[in-house]
C-alpha cells in the first residue's frame, strides 16, 4: 500500500479507504481494520485515520458502534449528495454553515466540558500558527479542526454527522475564498475565534452563537467583496 504523501491527508485517507470499501475489500456489515492497522497501511497518524473515518461517516459508508468498533453498512458513496455539494456555491455553502455551526456554538456554551475546553485552546492555538504560515491547505486545514470541535462540544450527534458530512465542501469553499481574497482578510480573523471560544468558556450561548454568526457573515461579506472585485 503506498504512504500518503500530499495535502490533505485526511481526505487522501478517506479517499483511499472509500476505495477499498466500494471495491468490496469489506463486505457491508464487515468490521474495519483498527484504526492502529489503517495507519500503519496508509503510512499516516492514528489521528489522521480517525479524521477520515468521521468523513465516511458523513458520507453513510461506515458507522462507528460504541464498544464495537466501525463497520461498513454502504458499498458505494451517495452519488446525489455528492453531486449536490458539488454544485453547490460558496454561498449556499456559508448559509449550512451558519445553520449548523452557530447552533452548535450555542449548545456548545451550555454542554462543553473541560476536556472540550482542551480541545478548542489545542485547535486554536493551531490556527494560530497557521495563520502566521503561508500554506491555504494548513490554515483551511486547523481552521476545520476548531470548527469541528466547537461541533463535538455540542454534544448533539446528529449535528456532527451533519457536519462531518459537509466538512469536504466547507474545505473547498475556504480555500476558493482564501484564493479569491485580493486583501488577505480570511487569512486574519484569529481574534474573533478567539472570541467564540471565550464565549463558550464563559458558558454564554448567546454571545456563542452571536460571535459565531459574525464570523460567518463577515465570510460572505468578504466574499461578495471578492466577486465584485473580480468582475
Amino acid at each position: 500500500m503506498a504512504e500518503l504523501r500530499r495535502f490533505s491527508l485526511v481526505e487522501q485517507a478517506a479517499d483511499q479507504i472509500a476505495a477499498r470499501i466500494t471495491a468490496g475489500e469489506w463486505e457491508i456489515g464487515a468490521k474495519l481494520p483498527a484504526e492502529s492497522a489503517l495507519a500503519a497501511e496508509l503510512g499516516v497518524g492514528r489521528s489522521t485515520v480517525r479524521e477520515a473515518v468521521k468523513q465516511l461517516r458523513g458520507l453513510g459508508l461506515v458507522e462507528a458502534r460504541q464498544g464495537s468498533g466501525v463497520f461498513v453498512i454502504a458499498l458505494e458513496r451517495s452519488e446525489e449528495w455528492e453531486a449536490v455539494l458539488r454544485r453547490a456555491d460558496i454561498d449556499d455553502v456559508l448559509e449550512v454553515r451558519e445553520a449548523i455551526e452557530v447552533k452548535a456554538a450555542e449548545l456548545a456554551a451550555g454542554r462543553r466540558d473541560s476536556r472540550d475546553l482542551t480541545r478548542l485552546r489545542t485547535t486554536l492555538k493551531s490556527r494560530a500558527e497557521a495563520e502566521g504560515g503561508r500554506s491555504d491547505d494548513t490554515l483551511v486545514d486547523a481552521d476545520i479542526e476548531f470548527h469541528r470541535a466547537i461541533v463535538r462540544a455540542a454534544h448533539n450527534p446528529v449535528l456532527s454527522e451533519l457536519f462531518e458530512s459537509f466538512a469536504p465542501r466547507i474545505r473547498s469553499a475556504m480555500l476558493d475564498m482564501l484564493r479569491m481574497s485580493p486583501d488577505d482578510r480570511h487569512r486574519h480573523d484569529q481574534d474573533a475565534h478567539s472570541g467564540i471560544m471565550e464565549a463558550i468558556r464563559q458558558r454564554d450561548p448567546v454571545r456563542a452563537a452571536a460571535v459565531m454568526l459574525e464570523q460567518l457573515e463577515s465570510d460572505r461579506r468578504g466574499n461578495e467583496q471578492a466577486a465584485v472585485a473580480a468582475d
